[in-house]
């Protein structure tokens, strides 16, 4: 027998044992990650005298009143503030996807004049603080009147502002065969027919990975609706969840952690749905 075949079985036992460490670590993390989510799920069915003082993860006393109370304990039901977060992520979604993804098309595809110093520029926008960026949009938003309304919170998807998403995408088109272009070009397809056609349907995975994080993104965005929304009835979610602080603090641990627990349920559905384009978008991007 040879050398290579007596050690064939020790290397795949090492191989085995390396992937079930790896996996048993994973889970151990999987664990840790989770923990604060599941204690936050399990206070929310606690009285709240029980909140802090039973620490255990399955409650010894059930009390699912905090949902019923939390859900009408502000001015508005909570639904309300989950159809006003949902509009604004529906439009961010659209605007992002819509927007990025042509300016991504033209830098990846087409041909034009400061192509190169464009997109050095669009990516140095990456590096530039928000903080930087608040008082120049506050005061233009303001002297267009759209303060206390939800155009300052979708309308700058619309326009390409995420260098991030952009760069995401140029990524993903530029490993798309060139000879898609001009097939398409001989059968009669100019630059918007070539995109909505050829190319928006293989960049299906990059569009689904744009429209999960801006979903996250925006879902959980607190400080611009803070900025920009005054009236109570326009409140995005996480407003909504602030509410619950008063001047002493907090005036029901169980009904906050009931609220974010519903909060967090569209975002983990959202995510669950579309697991696999958001692994694939970003395992596929760059690869040529």
């Amino acid at each position: 027998m040879r050398t290579d075949e007596r050690t064939a079985p020790a290397r795949t036992g090492s191989t085995s044992r390396r992937v079930f460490l790896r996996h048993v670590l994973a889970c151990v993390l999987g664990i840790v990650l989770l923990y604060p989510l599941l204690w936050m799920l399990s206070s929310s069915v606690k009285p709240d005298r029980l909140i802090f003082s039973d620490t255990g993860l399955w409650p010894s006393e059930f009390d699912f009143s905090h949902y019923v109370d939390g859900w009408v304990a502000l001015d508005f039901p909570f639904g309300l503030y989950m159809v006003n977060s949902l509009i604004i992520v529906v439009l961010s979604i659209i605007g992002n996807v819509l927007s990025c993804g042509m300016a991504a098309f033209a830098f990846a595809r087409l041909r034009f004049p400061g192509r190169r110093t464009f997109f050095a520029v669009m990516l140095g926008t990456l590096m530039l603080p928000a903080h930087v960026l608040l008082v120049p949009q506050y005061v233009i938003f303001s002297n267009l009147g759209w303060l206390n309304t939800y155009l300052p919170l979708v309308v700058p998807a619309f326009l390409a502002s995420n260098a991030f998403f952009i760069f995401l995408m140029v990524q993903f088109m530029r490993a798309l065969p060139k000879e898609l272009d001009d097939a398409a070009r001989i059968d009669g397809c100019g630059s918007y027919r070539t995109f909505l056609y050829v190319i928006s349907p293989l960049c299906v995975p990059a569009f689904a990975t744009t429209a999960i994080f801006t979903f996250i993104w925006t879902w959980n965005e607190f400080f611009s609706p803070l900025l920009y929304l005054t009236d109570p009835e326009l409140y995005t979610v996480p407003l909504a969840l602030r509410q619950f602080m008063n001047a002493e603090g907090l005036s029901s641990w169980g009904q906050i952690f009931a609220m974010s627990t519903l909060s967090l349920a569209p975002v983990v559905g959202f995510f669950i749905a579309g697991q696999k384009y958001l692994v694939d978008g970003i395992a596929t991007t760059g690869i040529k």
